[in-house]
């Protein structure tokens, strides 16, 4: 991925993340609730993003909203692999809580990457089971890049659960990142969420 990529990411990583929560019944979302979603997370990131607080104190709102607004355990799921499927609940939870955290701190700290930059969101069409929120980013400096949001109702909330940027998907990029890790620790999942509460 090259350094815009990553920009763009560090940025709506800070977006993503949420918990499942019984609710409206799947296929309920509309385009319409897929683009404000959107538009509600954007504004609370760039909120934190203009606040100038202690960057401590922002990395902490990045993980809250990332638990707001996109979907933790898919994504976090999707990053572990097949060792989420061989590893307990409770062990599950622990890597879980750890990878939201890490995903906070891993993008806030380039908050300030992203002062007077905007990102357009422009429409939202139904793709497979979900729909897809089409967006442009405009970061100083920068050729304009496109960003799309996948976002679906299964958990019983609207929830993001992965952005395709320039063609570039965040899932299978966290895939090979927490791989990496799993696999220096020789595939202990234990030993990886510890690292994890510290890493990022």
């Amino acid at each position: 991925m090259n350094s815009d990529r990553r920009h763009v990411l560090a940025l709506l990583a800070g977006v993503a993340g949420g918990a499942f929560l019984g609710g409206r019944p799947a296929m309920a979302l509309d385009a319409a609730q897929a683009r404000a979603l959107i538009d509600t997370a954007l504004g609370e990131v760039y909120a934190v993003i203009n606040s100038g607080q202690q960057p401590a104190r922002m990395y902490q709102q990045f993980e809250t909203i990332f638990t707001r607004y996109a979907d933790v355990d898919i994504i976090a799921r999707s990053a572990l692999g097949p060792p989420a499927r061989q590893i307990s609940a409770g062990q599950f939870a622990a890597y879980r809580q750890a990878f939201q955290g890490y995903i906070g701190r891993k993008y806030g700290k380039r908050f300030r990457e992203f002062v007077g930059s905007r990102i357009e969101v422009n429409g939202a069409r139904p793709l497979k089971s979900f729909y897809a929120v089409t967006s442009v980013a405009y970061l100083n400096g920068r050729a304009p890049m496109e960003v799309e949001w996948h976002v679906s109702d299964k958990s019983g909330r609207d929830l993001f659960f992965n952005i395709i940027i320039e063609g570039v998907n965040m899932l299978a990029s966290e895939r090979a990142e927490i791989a990496a890790m799993l696999a220096a620790r020789r595939g202990d999942v234990a030993t990886l969420t510890k690292d994890l509460q510290q890493a990022g």
